[in-house]
């Protein structure tokens, strides 16, 4: 998801970097809550596990072709304006992958495994000051990533920009094949 929002607010800017932020930080939020109230044991049914890796998968490979296609698109001339992501549909977008990518749900879920072991979560205070701190600790990440990468979209050139869309698509599109491998290896 950092390579979806690097990407997005160097071709689109700041507003959608941070659109998009805002969508990771409110998946890190749930999943942490819902963490925090006991559903890492549904990672342990292997067809959901399974289905969640798929979807997941497709989705940052969708992302990824997208973005490569962007990119050459972008080259050539291509683009039309109506096709450049607004931060709504940039925020919708970040809502899917985020929630859809089982990477974070089991990244959550071992999180909260932990916490409740070190007695974070015993009482509700606790737990709810857990998913706080994830929930703001994920936003100031997020927020500091897209305003750094907006600061330096000033001195990327459009070639940069190019680069930097080859590189994420490929990457996205590395991370849904490894995804996707890893869940079928699984099962």
């Amino acid at each position: 998801m950092s390579l979806f929002l690097i990407r997005s607010t160097l071709r689109q800017g700041l507003a959608v970097g941070l659109a998009i932020g805002v969508g990771i930080a409110i998946v890190d939020a749930l999943y942490a809550a819902a963490g925090a109230a006991g559903a890492a044991s549904l990672l342990t049914i292997g067809p959901l596990r399974l289905i969640l890796g798929l979807v997941g998968a497709a989705v940052l490979i969708v992302l990824g072709v997208r973005t490569l296609y962007s990119a050459f698109r972008v080259r050539q001339g291509l683009e039309v304006p109506a096709e450049v992501a607004d931060p709504r549909r940039a925020f919708l977008t970040s809502l899917a992958a985020t929630a859809s990518n089982p990477t974070t749900i089991a990244s959550w879920a071992a999180i909260f495994a932990a916490a409740s072991v070190a007695g974070a979560t015993d009482s509700s205070g606790g737990a709810v000051a857990l998913v706080a701190g994830v929930a703001l600790g994920s936003l100031a990440w997020v927020t500091v990533l897209a305003t750094v990468v907006a600061v330096a979209r000033r001195a990327a050139g459009e070639r940069a920009m190019c680069v930097a869309d080859v590189i994420a698509g490929a990457g996205l599109i590395g991370f849904g094949c490894a995804l996707a491998y890893g869940s079928l290896r699984a099962e």
